[in-house]
């Protein structure tokens, strides 16, 4: 026999269709819901991470690493696309540039490329950016919507500043610049571009699980420990802690579970420790929220995650092919 078989690092692509053109469909319900809710300007900042993601790729693949360049398979597209949704629509243009860079450059081809990298590329460039940019990055635009705007910090940052401030839970939420639960599920409130709408990103998300590209464990393991740990918390001080809901329908709880923490290169293989993954992600999350500085933790939490995923993936390993 002199056919060699070439075995590379997950992902991989099944079938006629590719894992990014569906996971490129996926985000679109995503995208059509950050030009309704931000204009032109979240357009803007997806056009400037998907173009920089695609040429820091191919220059650096090309000119510093002289490998073969892999722009062609549509990962640096998703990097820049999830990139543009985890920053606010009013970040300049030479930040996005700057995070795309960090993505792919520092937190993938230093690594050896698509598969290779121990964290979420998106990730480390977002959190780049908030180090090194807070100001920037937590400077949110009013949504251009006719009715109801809700403009300065997002629900989240609110619920903290209240609570730092001494005020009780009540008055907090009575505040209108908090929106209501269905402002927070349809997406009109302040946020990241691409984290807004829950609906949104859960349609891609089960867009996804029913294309097989993910699946349920991650997701499921990640909203229910919120759901779970929070409602321990609001059920024991409902005065200090928000429900359940709220945290799930704000933030990046959503976008972080469907399509952050299903990275194929930085999560576990085997279903019992992608479930143990996805815990350990709700519930750093949640400490975050409740009891960190941060109003927001679910990128943390998937970085940290990622860091553990080798050792995940050394204790729960998943059976061999062929063994009882």
């Amino acid at each position: 026999m002199h056919n060699v078989f070439t075995d590379s690092p997950s992902p991989y692509v099944k079938g006629e269709e590719t894992i990014t053109r569906s996971v490129l469909i996926a985000l679109i319900p995503a995208m059509i819901m950050s030009i309704i809710f931000f204009g032109l300007s979240s357009l803007k900042i997806m056009v400037a991470a998907v173009i920089s993601c695609l040429l820091f790729e191919y220059t650096i693949q090309k000119y510093l690493l002289k490998v073969p360049t892999t722009i062609r398979d549509g990962s640096a597209a998703i990097t820049g696309v999830l990139l543009a949704f985890n920053v606010p629509s009013g970040l300049p243009v030479w930040l996005v540039v700057l995070g795309s860079l960090v993505a792919i450059g520092i937190a993938r081809l230093s690594f050896g490329g698509l598969g290779k990298n121990p964290f979420n590329p998106v990730l480390v460039g977002r959190v780049f950016l908030l180090f090194s940019f807070p100001v920037q990055m937590t400077t949110w635009s009013a949504n251009i919507t006719v009715t109801d705007s809700f403009t300065g910090a997002t629900p989240l940052g609110l619920l903290k500043e209240g609570l730092k401030n001494g005020k009780s839970l009540a008055e907090i939420t009575s505040n209108s610049q908090i929106p209501s639960y269905f402002d927070m599920f349809w997406g009109n409130m302040s946020g990241s571009i691409g984290e807004i709408s829950a609906i949104a990103i859960l349609m891609g998300g089960i867009y996804l699980l029913w294309k097989k590209i993910i699946t349920w464990h991650i997701p499921v393991a990640v909203l229910g420990s919120i759901f779970i740990f929070e409602g321990l918390l609001w059920i024991i001080a409902p005065g200090r802690f928000m429900d359940p809901v709220f945290h799930l329908i704000t933030g990046g709880a959503m976008l972080g579970a469907f399509f952050m923490a299903t990275d194929l290169s930085t999560s576990p293989m085997s279903s019992p420790g992608k479930i143990i993954f996805g815990v350990g992600i709700g519930v750093i999350t949640m400490c975050i929220r409740n009891f960190g500085t941060y109003p927001e933790g679910i990128s943390f939490a998937i970085l940290i995650m990622n860091a553990l995923t080798p050792l995940i993936n050394a204790k729960v390993k998943p059976k061999r092919f062929g063994g009882k």
